[in-house]
């Protein structure tokens, strides 16, 4: 039987993806750009390209020191500089299914960052591998698992959950509860496991690595399950 709700993520995610790629194509992230102007700039051309303007969570723009932040923070706004790490985690709704996607770019050609970069792609990959061989999987294995390729890459893991549930809008949560339905340190949940509904849960994976000496992070997230 076809995961009709697990095709129309895909879709959502697959717009998402353009969107990203029309961010560089465009130039939007660029040195002397602030972080607020390229958020509004990215937000424009989101409802030019899809005619969208509803996003289930706050967009996020975070340039140089600001990429270690975790999502729940809410760090000064700063300028992109001549050779910087920036990334970018947006929740755009499209036709009432959530996407969640996020990417990291580099301005200059600093080989530490582009690493950065380059390590949290394949980490990301090496994260949803890891999921699809393990069919009794927990939240918190999944979590630990992210720290462990952290490590294995040379950074830390800068998150304090490593993804989420997602669906249509509004997915399901609990609320007041940033622990159940996230992939927590502390949720021993059954990814796998069925919502209430009897229906398959689709989660997106977060790889969020830092290097606090040299006050830098990358982001890279989307789809776990599909």
């Amino acid at each position: 039987m076809t995961d009709q709700r697990g095709v129309a993520l895909l879709e959502a995610q697959e717009k998402a993806d353009q969107l990203f790629r029309a961010i560089d194509a465009h130039g939007i992230i660029r040195p002397g750009t602030r972080e607020t102007q390229i958020n509004q700039d990215i937000y424009d051309l989101a409802e030019k390209m899809f005619g969208i303007s509803t996003y289930w969570h706050k967009r996020i723009v975070r340039a140089g020191r600001n990429t270690l932040a975790p999502y729940d923070e809410n760090p000064p706004d700063l300028i992109v500089g001549d050779d910087d790490i920036i990334f970018l985690d947006f929740g755009p709704v499209f036709e009432a299914w959530e996407a969640d996607f996020g990417r990291t770019f580099v301005t200059g050609s600093d080989p530490v960052k582009l690493k950065l970069r380059d390590d949290i792609a394949q980490a990301f990959a090496e994260g949803k591998e890891y999921f699809r061989t393990h069919p009794d999987i927990k939240a918190d294995e999944l979590y630990h698992y992210a720290g462990k390729l952290a490590k294995n890459y040379g950074w830390e893991f800068g998150g304090p959950i490593a993804g989420h549930l997602i669906g249509q809008f509004p997915h399901e949560r609990i609320p007041n509860d940033k622990v159940s339905l996230y992939v927590h340190p502390n949720n021993p949940m059954r990814m796998r496991d069925p919502d209430a509904n009897g229906q398959e849960r689709h989660w997106i994976l977060e790889i969020h690595f830092v290097d606090r000496a040299r006050q830098i992070g990358g982001f890279y997230e989307e789809l776990l399950t599909v």
